[in-house]
């Protein structure tokens, strides 16, 4: 009997995962389906309305919106308007949660908002990070002593985490990609390992910028 549980819990563990994320691929599509559907049907008659207009107008409108917040003005814009949100007390919690997840997806910018992946000292144990800033001048007159840089530390199976400001010395850069770092991270060192992914670390030498 306990082996019969046991490769059932093995079957769940295999189908549940592929499940979900086809569910929630297939419904994100639903919802942009139905959501555009009532905005283009204002635009248009319904009769030259056909299937998946919905989802193509959705990409264009991402594309569209993806192109727009490269210029400057949209940025400043962006930026009051995130100001502006992160006054409310609940909305500012959902929408800073949201925003962080959303900044592990590739993007096209020079400086990525999650640069390097290391890892960090702490009672003996190794705290693993991502390099968000690797320049604080707002630090320089309170600590003039040290380089800081500042390491974002996500929470184990929770969304969120917690940022600290570090001296660059005590830190060592770990060669993984971020995606494959941050799911370590997540899941608390229970994902399987990426066998494409190094696993050398190499101290963090001092920004000469």
């Amino acid at each position: 009997m306990k082996t019969l549980s046991n490769i059932l819990m093995k079957g769940l563990a295999t189908v549940l995962p592929m499940a979900l994320t086809v569910y929630a691929i297939v419904w994100l599509l639903r919802t942009a389906e139905s959501v555009m559907h009532h905005v283009i049907t204002y635009v248009i008659p319904e009769e030259l309305y056909w299937p998946g207009l919905g989802i193509v107008a959705g990409l264009a409108i991402l594309l569209l919106i993806g192109w727009a917040v490269s210029a400057y003005l949209v940025r400043r814009i962006l930026r009051v308007w995130e100001r502006f949100l992160e006054r409310i007390p609940v909305v500012k919690t959902v929408y800073g949660a949201v925003r962080d997840m959303m900044r592990l997806l590739p993007s096209a910018d020079s400086q990525q908002d999650l640069q390097s992946v290391v890892t960090w000292p702490v009672n003996g144990g190794y705290m693993l990070g991502f390099i968000t800033r690797n320049e604080l001048p707002e630090f320089g007159q309170a600590l003039p002593e040290h380089d800081l840089v500042a390491v974002y530390v996500p929470f184990s199976y929770m969304i969120g985490g917690v940022t600290l400001y570090v001296p660059r010395n005590t830190l060592r850069i770990v060669d993984m990609p971020v995606e494959t770092a941050m799911r370590l991270a997540i899941t608390g060192g229970m994902t399987a390992p990426d066998p494409d992914a190094s696993h050398g670390t190499a101290a963090l030498e001092p920004d000469k910028s």
